[in-house]
C-alpha cells in the first residue's frame, strides 16, 4: 500500500501528491489542499529568498491568481472545479481550463499569464485507479520541496465547506500553448524530407496536440490511442516498452502493408498528462528514454549548434555522460525528480535536462518537461537526417558506445528498508560483479566495471524501482533477477 502521508492520506512526493481515488484522493482532501495552497500563497514566508534571488524568478502575489488544469482521468474535471471553488472561497482568483490539457500547457499558462501558481489535476503515468495534483511555481516548473512542505504544513484537519454556486472562470490553455510550441520547432527542417510519424497519446490529455502541429506542417501521420479512456486501455499510461504493444502492432502493420515515406517512420509517445516522451523506430524497436534523450542531445549540439551544461538524473544512462564528455560539455547530476533539473535550467543556463522517466527540458523554454514539444523535435530530427530512425540509433551507439538498460518495479512492503539495508552494509560483489563504487545521491547505486544497479523507493507509487545498465541484455536480466531476489528477502 502507498504511504498515506498525513492522517487523511495527503503526502507530496517526487512530483506532487497522488493517491487512490475515493480512498486517499477524495473531494475532501482536494479541498484541504486548496485551503493550504491559498494560505501558503498568502503567507509572508512563502518559499525562500533564494528562489527569487538566485533563480531570478519574479515574485507574484496570490492576487495574480492560480491556473488549474486537468487530465483525462476519472473525475479530473470535477476535482479541478472543486479545488478552484475552495481556492476562490479563500479569496484567491482562479481560472480552470475549459477542457482537459497537457501538463506543460498549465506550466506555460503560469508564465504567459504571470500567475502566482498553477495546479494540474493528474496522476501522470500512475495506474487508472489513481489521481493526483501537481503544483507549478511562478517559473512554470515543478514546485520545490520547500513549496510542497509549506503547503503540507498548512493542511487543515478538516475539509472546508465548498460553495457549489461560485462562478469559476474557464479559459483556453491549449491554443496559446501550441502557439509557443510552434515557435520552438523549425518547420523548414521538419519538412526537409518525407517522414511518417505514428503518434501514440496513450489515451492521455495530450491527444490531438502533436497531430494538429503535424497537419499544419503538411506531414502525414497515423494516430494511435487518440481518444479519452479513463482506464487507459487497461495499462498504465507510462511510455515504457511493455505498455506500447498497440503502437508496435500499428508500426509493423504499416511497414508490412506498404512503404511509408520509404520506411522513414517514427513512433512518438506521450504519457497520461503529456509531459513525458519515448519513441519507437520503423521496425518496432523501442527507443527508451535514455536513447531518446541522447538522440535529442546529439541533434541540438550537432544540428542546431547549441551548447551548455547537460543535466542528468541519478538514474539516467552513462551514455549521456559519455556524449557530454565527447562534446566538451559539463555534466550536472541531480536526484530523481524533474524539480531538481528545473533549478539548473534556471540557474546554470543548462542546454538540456532530463531523467530516466522520459522527462526532458531545454534552454529557452520552460524549466519543465514537455512530451509534445519533444515529439515534434524528434520528427524534425528524422526529417533533417534523411535517415531511418533505426539507423540514427545504431549510429549513436557506434559513436558513443553500447547501452543496454532496463528498469524493474516490484511491490514490496519494506521497500525503504531494502535501500537502508544496502546503505548500512554495501556488498563487495553483487550478481557476480565486483562493486567498484557505492553512490547514495538518491537511493543506492552499485557501480561495476561496465555498468551499474540502482535501488530506489518510488516517490509516487508503492513500489521499489530497480534500474540496471550493463553490456548485454543477458547481463541486465541476470542482475535484475538477483536484485529482485535480494529485495524480496529483506
Amino acid at each position: 500500500m502507498p504511504p498515506r502521508g498525513d492522517a487523511n492520506g495527503v503526502k507530496f512526493g517526487t512530483d506532487g501528491w497522488r493517491g487512490v481515488i475515493a480512498r486517499d484522493f477524495t473531494f475532501d482532501n482536494v479541498g484541504r489542499v486548496a485551503v493550504a495552497v491559498a494560505d501558503y500563497l498568502r503567507s509572508p514566508d512563502r518559499a525562500s529568498a533564494r528562489i527569487y534571488r538566485d533563480w531570478k524568478v519574479e515574485f507574484r502575489p496570490a492576487d495574480r491568481g492560480v491556473i488549474v488544469g486537468y487530465d483525462t482521468r476519472f473525475l479530473s474535471e470535477e476535482f479541478a472545479l472543486h479545488f478552484a471553488r475552495a481556492l476562490r472561497d479563500r479569496g484567491v482568483p482562479v481560472a480552470v481550463s475549459e477542457t482537459f490539457v497537457a501538463t506543460p500547457a498549465v506550466s506555460y499558462a503560469v508564465v504567459n499569464q504571470r500567475a502566482a501558481a498553477g495546479i494540474m489535476i493528474t496522476s501522470s503515468h500512475n495506474p487508472p485507479e489513481y489521481n493526483g495534483l501537481k503544483i507549478k511555481s511562478e517559473y512554470g516548473g515543478s514546485a520545490t520541496d520547500e513549496v510542497t512542505k509549506g503547503v503540507e504544513d498548512r493542511l487543515p484537519d478538516t475539509a472546508p465547506a465548498v460553495r457549489d454556486d461560485l462562478a469559476i472562470e474557464r479559459v483556453d490553455l491549449r491554443t496559446p500553448y501550441l502557439k509557443r510550441v510552434r515557435e520552438l520547432v523549425d518547420y523548414e527542417r521538419l519538412t526537409a524530407s518525407k517522414i511518417h510519424p505514428i503518434v501514440d497519446s496513450m489515451y492521455g490529455s495530450a491527444f490531438g496536440y502533436v497531430g494538429e502541429l503535424l497537419r499544419e506542417a503538411g506531414v502525414a501521420y497515423t494516430q494511435v490511442r487518440g481518444s479519452r479512456d479513463v482506464l487507459f486501455g487497461g495499462r498504465k499510461p507510462e511510455p515504457l516498452e511493455e505498455n506500447l504493444i498497440p503502437l508496435r502492432a500499428v508500426m509493423r502493420s504499416l511497414a508490412s502493408t506498404r512503404s511509408r515515406a520509404g520506411g522513414r517512420m517514427i513512433g512518438v509517445v506521450t504519457d497520461g498528462d503529456g509531459d513525458r516522451i519515448s519513441a519507437m523506430d520503423e521496425t518496432g524497436g523501442f527507443i527508451d528514454a535514455h536513447r531518446t534523450y541522447a538522440l535529442i542531445l546529439r541533434y541540438l549540439v550537432e544540428e542546431r549548434k547549441m551548447r551548455g551544461p547537460v543535466v542528468v538524473s541519478f538514474n539516467l544512462s552513462d551514455l549521456v555522460r559519455r556524449m557530454a564528455d565527447a562534446y566538451g560539455l559539463e555534466t550536472i547530476e541531480t536526484p530523481v525528480g524533474f524539480k531538481f533539473a528545473a533549478e539548473h535550467l534556471l540557474t546554470h543556463d543548462a542546454l538540456i535536462a532530463g531523467e530516466e522517466s522520459g522527462s526532458i527540458g531545454m534552454r529557452g523554454y520552460l524549466p519543465e518537461r514537455d512530451g509534445v514539444l519533444w515529439s515534434m523535435i524528434l520528427c524534425e530530427m528524422l526529417a533533417t537526417s534523411g535517415k531511418k530512425a533505426s539507423d540514427l540509433v545504431a549510429s549513436l551507439h557506434k559513436t558513443f558506445g553500447p547501452q543496454v538498460y532496463h528498469r524493474r518495479d516490484i511491490d514490496v512492503e519494506r521497500r525503504a528498508e531494502v535501500v537502508e539495508t544496502l546503505k548500512a552494509n554495501p556488498p563487495d560483489r553483487f550478481g557476480g560483479e565486483a562493486v567498484r563504487a557505492v553512490e547514495t545521491l538518491d537511493g543506492l547505486k552499485l557501480r561495476f566495471a561496465d555498468g551499474w544497479l540502482l535501488f530506489r523507493a518510488s516517490g509516487t507509487e508503492p513500489i521499489l524501482r530497480m534500474y540496471c545498465e550493463m553490456r548485454t541484455p543477458k547481463e541486465v536480466t541476470k542482475m535484475l533477477d538477483q536484485a529482485e531476489t535480494f529485495a524480496r528477502g529483506v
